[in-house]
């Protein structure tokens, strides 16, 4: 079963789902992971409080990049307020494999960006997501030595 779901990441990462720039995106931020080099740019694009488009580039290992492209197949059609609400536990249970302490960092560098994004946008629910659902857990991660 772990070699299906490693075949799965790998794949992902190989072929990722929504790789490339919107033109115009609502909301935009980059993210990167200093200790280990990964670096994300999510871009959202927004029409009545809901994600009609995203995109992604970037750069880094198989687990950042493969959790960028499970989430932005898993937001796209979602309602911002639902996409703000996302957890640490939703990119894992995407993932869906056991992530180390020390990857753990790149597994959330995605999630991370998105709350950003959306914060920055002025969405008040993804500062408390960033609080509650990935900022906790890269705050672990980095103690960890991720």
């Amino acid at each position: 079963m772990d070699d299906l779901y490693r075949d799965y990441i790998l794949d992902h990462y190989r072929h990722p789902h929504n790789f490339g720039i919107l033109e115009a995106p609502d909301a935009r931020y980059e993210g990167a992971n200093p200790l280990c080099g990964d670096r994300i740019t999510m871009m959202l694009g927004i029409r009545d409080e809901v994600v009609v488009d995203v995109a992604f580039t970037g750069r880094g290992c198989a687990i950042s990049q493969a959790s960028a492209s499970l989430l932005t197949d898993e937001i796209k059609g979602k309602p911002v307020d639902e996409v703000a609400k996302l957890t640490a536990a939703d990119v894992l249970d995407l993932l869906g494999i056991e992530i180390s302490p020390a990857r753990l960092k790149c597994a959330l560098l995605s999630l991370d960006t998105v709350s950003h994004a959306l914060e920055e946008r002025g969405n008040p629910a993804a500062a408390a997501s960033a609080e509650t659902g990935a900022g906790p857990a890269m705050d672990a991660a980095t103690a960890a030595g991720a």
